[in-house]
Parts: C-alpha cells; structure tokens; sequence
C-alpha cells in the first residue's frame, strides 16, 4: 500500500479542491432553539439529514464522549488613554482602544489585541466610561509580540473584574445585536466550567442537559478535557499551508480522563471527540501507545495524511472555506468525503459556522 502524501503541498491542494462559495445568508448568527433542533449531517458510508437530538440513535452503550469543557471569557473590553492632567480622582480618558485578552502569559500580564494598536501609548484604563478612578484598572504596555499581540500588564489580577468590565468575544462574522447577557449564556457549552478561551469549542452548543442525561442512560459515558481555545481560531489561511502558524494553546488531561479513554480504546470502545478542539488535546496528549495526561501547550496543525490516532468519530460544525479546520475535518474523514458532505450541506440550506449546525464524521482508515 502507498503511504499517503503528508507533504504541504498535498494540503494546499486539498484545500483548493474543497474551496466553496458561502453566501452570507447561510452564516448563522442565532442559535437553534432548543439547542439540539439544529441539523444534524451523519456521514458515514452515505449522508443521512437528521436532527441534533437523534444522535442517541448513532450511538451505543459504551461509547464515550469526550468534551471541551473550557468556559468563554468576557475577554473584550473597551479601554482608554490615560488624561495626564485630568482633573483629580477622574475616570475620563483620550481616544478609545478596544482590547481583547488573549490569555494570562504570567501572574497579571495578559496577551491583547488592540484596535488601533498604534494609538494605545503606553498605558491603558480599562472599565465603564464615567466611573470613578478606583474602578478603572491600569494596565502598562510593556511588549509587542510576533503576531502584533501585545502585552499589558495590570496592577492586580483582573479575572475577578472580567465579568463587570467585559464582554464576551463573539466570532467576528456574528452580528452581535442581542444584549451580552443573552450571549454569556448562548455562547457557553452548557457543561462549560473551566474560564480561559476567547472562543467557544462550538460542537458542544447542541447538546442540552436533557440529551446528555438520556445519552447517559443510555451507557454512553462522558468525559472532559480542557483546551482553551484562542483567536487564532478564526485565522485564515492566507499563503502556503507550510507557512501557516498555529497559535500556542493551552490543554489539560487530568489522569482520570486519560484512564478513561486508554482503557475504552483498549476494550475496543469507540472514542467520540466533541470538537476539533477535542481533536487536538487528544493527539496532542497522544504518545504512540496511549493518551497521556498532564498540562501542556499546543501548536498542532493536523493536514491531510496526518495520523489521527485517539477517536473514532467526531461531532463538529461547518467550517470555513481555506480553513485550518477543514484541512482537519479532511484529515479526519477524508477528502471525497468531506466533498461530498459539504456539498450536501449547501444544497440542503445548513447553517454555517459557530452557531450553525453540525455533522458525526467517522474517521477514515
């Protein structure tokens, strides 16, 4: 048998063979209400069109489902230059700067993006216009790093204050008109517990307490992982694959999670991933016979012919056309079939991306 083509250029050209044309209709800026009435795509030896909550139907007692349990950050946050000769005790500041905390680098030094980042200075005062100079938090500017990100660091810790001086990030082709309470709680897994991502790991928005309870019931067992999804989750491919660098993430495995997993793929369990996210922990964590557990960074970037070694089948949405996600979707399942399904998609009115709807994938061999 012929090893496959792991070379980039074998993904750039899977990548343009799987480019699409999306109309802006078809990006979903809602969520399905109830959450597991959206689509749901099985593609598996054909195409069936079902719905989120006929997943049970898929399944079997002991499967296991593994999820990404990182919670969404209220990471966006309006900040402004300090008056240097305001009057005493004022809050008012010079021209706005939006932030978005990235992640905590150190103890109170955060990487942001800043928008305008060439007319933040030096200092920055984050908070509510108009409110008193003891609620407003300083943060100095104190690096730039490669990717234009900078980094702030505060006086104090500020996780505490996010949820009063933030909002949630929203993905930037969402049309964020409801208020930000209504998406602190639509943009959240409803098992999100650990706070740390700037983006929801959005496979898991369809699931509701009650289909994991039935799916519980049912012996499908659960467990969860942490990958605490960045920014550069909605960065595009912009030249060759091999020029394309994934953001460092941070990923947990605890030991009982770990135990769980070797131990089905042992007794010949499938493994359901929840999310490329999921994806990734889970071959990050790979280490040639088995998931191994700890904390760690990632950075990898799985293209066509790139092993998948931990689940057998994989709940995701509908990604983006030139996309690091779809080139893992295609590694996954395989490009003709991944064609085919996408195809379908668009024939078939699915809504695309973070609140669109969904697919099972089963992994080629």
């Amino acid at each position: 048998m012929t090893a496959p083509d792991r070379s980039e250029q074998n993904a750039d050209a899977v990548l343009e063979r799987l480019n699409f044309g999306l109309p802006d209709s078809r990006i979903a800026q809602t969520g399905a209400e109830p959450r597991d009435t959206s689509k749901l795509m099985v593609v598996e030896g054909g195409l069936q069109h079902r719905l989120f909550r006929d997943l049970p139907e898929f399944l079997r007692a002991g499967d296991l489902l593994v999820f990404n349990e990182s919670r969404v950050i209220p990471a966006r946050i309006m900040a402004r230059k300090p008056v240097v000769n305001g009057p005493a005790g004022a809050a008012q500041g010079g021209g706005q700067i939006e932030v978005l905390l990235l992640r905590e680098e150190e103890k109170n030094v955060w990487s942001a993006y800043l928008k305008p980042a060439k007319r933040a200075g030096k200092e920055l005062l984050l908070g509510q216009a108009g409110a008193p100079a003891e609620a407003q938090h300083r943060a100095e500017i104190v690096g730039v790093m490669d990717d234009g990100a900078r980094l702030l660091r505060f006086e104090h810790d500020i996780k505490p204050h996010l949820d009063e001086i933030g909002r949630l990030p929203l993905p930037p082709y969402i049309d964020a008109g409801d208020s930000d309470e209504v998406w602190r709680e639509r943009y959240q897994t409803v098992y999100a517990r650990t706070p740390g991502s700037v983006a929801a790991p959005t496979a898991g928005l369809h699931f509701t307490p009650e289909l994991l309870r039935k799916l519980s019931d049912m012996g499908v067992q659960q467990a969860q992982v942490t990958l605490h999804v960045g920014a550069g989750t909605f960065k595009p491919i912009t030249g060759p694959v091999s020029q394309h660098v994934m953001h460092a993430e941070r990923y947990t495995v605890t030991p009982e999670t770990a135990q769980v997993i070797n131990t089905a793929r042992a007794e010949g369990r499938r493994v359901v991933a929840v999310g490329t996210t999921t994806v990734r922990t889970l071959e990050s964590a790979w280490d040639g016979q088995q998931v191994r557990a700890g904390e760690g960074e990632t950075q990898i970037f799985i293209t066509p012919g790139t092993p998948v070694n931990v689940p057998d089948l994989l709940i995701t949405n509908l990604h983006l056309p030139g996309s690091t996600l779809l080139l893992l979707v295609a590694a996954f399942a395989g490009e003709e079939q991944i064609k085919a399904a996408y195809a379908a998609a668009l024939e078939n009115a699915y809504r695309f991306y973070s609140l669109g709807d969904a697919m099972l994938l089963k992994r080629s061999l």
